[in-house]
Parts: structure tokens; C-alpha cells; sequence
């Protein structure tokens, strides 16, 4: 029987700012990646959905970004190699000592926006990750985009690597997602973002923008906590899992 983890950015409200519905978003998945503080997330709001993510029994992964909390860490940042490695390693060594006080484990590291985006394709930036992970716990592991080079370079610096793909964004004819600065980037549609899960799962392919079909192979398949379709698409991705009859499971469990 098939099966796929579920996952989703959470932990990123920050003082008076709400962003995302983590309550209500807990119940749907196996996997959550929580913001370090640099691009969301407080100390409190940060415990706080650890607390959440052990009482759901929910895997848990570093959400570390770029130094961007003005722009959500949505904005692509100039920063030497070895900078860069010790700014994600002091984020991820931030949210695994909290997870351990709580009596909890860290399983994987996941980066966020624009860093996620550019370490996809440049090697400068997915080496500054791998160090930091490598560094930290050498049992991580590194969430990044399904067919993307970082995924070479994971297994040739010994990081075992899980390869992700997204329900609520659309894909170029390149394999890379469509810019958020862009028409359509977004889909909001939940029957719409459900069956994309599915043909990632079932048919290693997805439809793109173009409308072209782009092959792919991905272990975990990520829901973003700040679209406000978030909980609906949950739903609607659990009603088609049970219909095509796709287990849902953290990746940890293999």
C-alpha cells in the first residue's frame, strides 16, 4: 500500500501577529517544521507548538531561515557560505534544545522560503545547510525539493536526504515552483491541491503551470500554515488518501 507524510510549516506567529491556524491544523498531519525565529515564531508561540506537536504525536523538524523576520524570510539574502552555516545552525540548535527540555526529539531540518528555494539549485547555500545539520546531529535529516541538486550533494556528504513536494503550489515546466510574485503560484482550490497529492503518490508526476507533466518521486508532501485554505485542503487530502487508499505516516516510521 502506498503511503506519504504529510507536512506543514508551523510556529510562525510572533507577538501580536497570528499567522496560520496550528490548532486546527495538527489533527491532519504526521510532520510539522517550526519556525526558528528569524522569519516567525517567538520563543512562547515556538514552545508552544512543540507542546502541540508532542501531544499529536506529530514528527518534528527545524524551520531555520534567512535573518528575515520584516519579509517572512520570503526575500533571497547575500551571505557568505560560512555565515550562513553558522546562522542555521544556531537556529536549529535553538529549537532542538527546546524540543529536548520538553521531552521531545528533532528528526529533521527543513529550510524555509527563499533559503529553501536557492539552496534547491545553489550549491553555495545547500552546503552552508548540510554543514549546519551535520554539525548539529549527524542523524538529521534534510528536507529539500523533490529533484532538485541538493539532493546529490545530501548523498554525497552523507545527509540522508528527504526528497518533498507541495500540495498548495504550482509547479514550472522547469520542476521549479511558480514565484509567489506570481499569478497562480498558490493554489487555494482544495480538491484541486488534493489531487495533486495524489498523483505525486500514485503517478510520481504533477501537472504544471503550462500544463505539461513533470515527473517526481517525493517521501513527504507539504500543506504551507499560512494559506487560508490550509485546513480545508487538510480535509480534502485525507478524503482523497482514504479513497485511493494511500496511508498517511511520518517519514521517521520507514
Amino acid at each position: 500500500m502506498a503511503r506519504i507524510d504529510i507536512n506543514c510549516d508551523m510556529g510562525e506567529s510572533y507577538g501580536n501577529f497570528t499567522i496560520g491556524n496550528d490548532k486546527a491544523i495538527f489533527p491532519y498531519i504526521t510532520s510539522c517544521n517550526i519556525a526558528c525565529g528569524f522569519h516567525g515564531g517567538d520563543p512562547l508561540h515556538i514552545e508552544k507548538t512543540i507542546q502541540g506537536a508532542l501531544a499529536y504525536a506529530v514528527q518534528i523538524g527545524a524551520h531555520p531561515s534567512y535573518p528575515d523576520l520584516a519579509g517572512f524570510g520570503r526575500r533571497k539574502m547575500q551571505i557568505k557560505s560560512d555565515e550562513l552555516r553558522a546562522i542555521i545552525k544556531y537556529q536549529v540548535a535553538a529549537l532542538k534544545g527546546m524540543v529536548e527540555s520538553l521531552g521531545g526529539k528533532l528528526t529533521y531540518v527543513k529550510p524555509h522560503g527563499a533559503l529553501y528555494n536557492t539552496a534547491a539549485h545553489q550549491t553555495e547555500e545547500a552546503w552552508a545547510i548540510i554543514k549546519a545539520v551535520q554539525e548539529i546531529d549527524s542523524e538529521l535529516y534534510l528536507m529539500g525539493l523533490a529533484g532538485s541538486p541538493i539532493a546529490d550533494l545530501a548523498q554525497k556528504l552523507q545527509v540522508p536526504f528527504i526528497a518533498e513536494a507541495f500540495a498548495d503550489r504550482k509547479y514550472m515546466s522547469d520542476g521549479k515552483l511558480r514565484s509567489r510574485s506570481k499569478i497562480g503560484a498558490v493554489i487555494e482550490t482544495p480538491l484541486e491541491a488534493a489531487q495533486q497529492v495524489v498523483d505525486i503518490v500514485l503517478r510520481n508526476r504533477v501537472e504544471t503551470y503550462e500544463g505539461e507533466t513533470w515527473s517526481l518521486r517525493a517521501q513527504s508532501i507539504c500543506i504551507h500554515g499560512d494559506n487560508p485554505s490550509a485546513v480545508a485542503i487538510l480535509e480534502s487530502i485525507d478524503e482523497q488518501l482514504a479513497l485511493n487508499k494511500i496511508t498517511k505516516a511520518s517519514f521517521g516510521n520507514d
